[in-house]
């Protein structure tokens, strides 16, 4: 079966209210407040910079997750008040984080995982295209959103490479025109990558696809944990993110344009072909992780009503806390990447702008294994990540080692000027 998307067959408006007001600071202690890890002894004395692999869990998750199994772990939706608890709890979860991406409640799918929602997501394409048809797919990506649609070859589908620079990490709009035919019925895309962290343009490389009838895949996962997008602004037909990365539990979350999604065949079973939470999951949800996640909202409504005192609908709430954290992280951000430019004993993956990117910074010391540098964090207390993060790809391109890997610095809005001040000297005393 082959499947033509047209520009505009997916359109959404843009829906988008603008609002005059002025960006308060953010208060670090008042964020902490809200984690609960920050208080527990074990980890006193550390300072968390492996973010990018998983995030702490704000109480309001934490609190939901407990009062589900606690009071409400059986079946949802039957006809008496502990099931329909239960049931009203899950439905919650979608609605208010349609709210924060602002979106459609029916566009929100919830799955176990990123990697297994780009997996499903590739069945049904796979069903929808083949021969003649050709997808692109760049190679800054983590593997979840790269290796499923390289799959679809063995279904005559044409894979092409949108190649990122081997110097600087960086995708180059330029080369991505130089992919784009009449043919073309999908972009991926991360929104920035797990290792190079580059922030990509996405809606400029949405309308890219647009304009010959393709459909835009983003990958989110690296970018979401530093404030939820407005995806409707973004103008993408699918967004993806992990929300165990973004302060939540271990579920991962999705945005499908509703028109694209009634086109798609069904992957669940036949009897739930419409039913639209259930079309792109095989498999049943986690009743109480759905239902934690509206605890990232309720998290947001706490953050949201601390710093700022007029009452707006949820997705201005979203880019406006948006905005705090990526304020605020930038900050963090410029003094770390400051500390490590005027090093010439270390290499930054990816750009040293703050302004360009996530505050996940991948590096390789120059004098040093990555194993021995690590080891030293450690010693320091520093908890960062070692490997290639299954950025195998971009890593690759960029000829970096697979064997060693890289030392991942990341963190998110939660982290305080005082574990900054641990992580540089930690670096200063080890590196060599």
């Amino acid at each position: 079966m082959t499947f033509r998307s047209l520009p505009n067959r997916y359109a959404t408006p843009l829906n988008k209210s603008f609002h005059i007001y002025t960006m308060p600071t953010l208060d670090i202690n008042f964020i902490r407040s809200q984690f609960p890890a920050f208080q527990a002894e074990s980890l006193q004395g550390w300072a968390f910079f492996e973010n990018a692999g998983g995030s702490y869990t704000c109480k309001q998750v934490i609190d939901r997750l407990f009062t589900y199994y606690h009071n409400t772990k059986l079946q949802p939706y039957y006809p008496f008040p502990a099931s329909q608890a239960a049931g009203a709890a899950m439905d919650e979860a979608y609605v208010r984080l349609a709210g924060y991406l602002n979106v459609g409640e029916d566009e929100v799918h919830i799955g176990p995982s990123t990697s297994q929602n780009t997996y499903v997501l590739a069945a049904a394409f796979s069903q929808m295209w083949g021969a003649g048809d050709e997808i692109v797919v760049s190679t800054q990506d983590h593997e979840a959103n790269a290796g499923v649609w390289r799959r679809l070859t063995s279904h005559g589908i044409t894979v092409k490479e949108w190649q990122l620079d081997p110097a600087t990490g960086h995708l180059n709009l330029s080369d991505l025109d130089a992919l784009l035919t009449e043919n073309t019925r999908m972009v991926a895309f991360p929104h920035a990558s797990n290792v190079v962290a580059e922030i990509n343009p996405v809606a400029e490389i949405a309308a890219k696809a647009h304009q010959v009838g393709a459909i835009a895949v983003c990958d989110g996962v690296s970018y979401a944990p530093h404030g939820l997008p407005d995806v409707t602004a973004l103008g993408v037909d699918i967004y993806l993110f992990s929300a165990y990365k973004t302060w939540g539990p271990h579920q991962g979350v999705m945005t499908i344009k509703r028109a694209l999604l009634d086109a798609m065949p069904n992957q669940s079973h036949f009897f739930n072909a419409d039913v639209v939470r259930k079309k792109m999951n095989p498999a049943g949800p986690d009743h109480a992780q759905v239902a934690a996640l509206a605890g990232v909202a309720h998290y947001l409504d706490a953050v949201y009503a601390h710093h700022f005192s007029d009452d707006v609908e949820d997705a201005e709430k979203g880019r406006r806390v948006h905005d705090l954290f990526q304020s605020y992280e930038k900050g963090l951000l410029a003094q770390l990447l400051g500390f490590l430019r005027q090093r010439d004993d270390v290499r930054i993956v990816g750009t040293s702008d703050a302004e360009l990117r996530a505050p996940t910074v991948s590096i390789i010391p120059n004098g040093m294994s990555v194993a021995d540098l690590h080891v030293g964090l450690t010693a320091h207390k520093v908890m960062a990540g070692i490997g290639h993060f299954y950025g195998v790809r971009p890593l690759s391109g960029m000829g970096v080692s697979l064997e060693t890997g890289v030392v991942r610095l990341s963190f998110v809005h939660n982290t305080h000027q005082s574990e900054i001040d641990q992580l540089l000297h930690a670096l200063d005393t080890t590196l060599k």
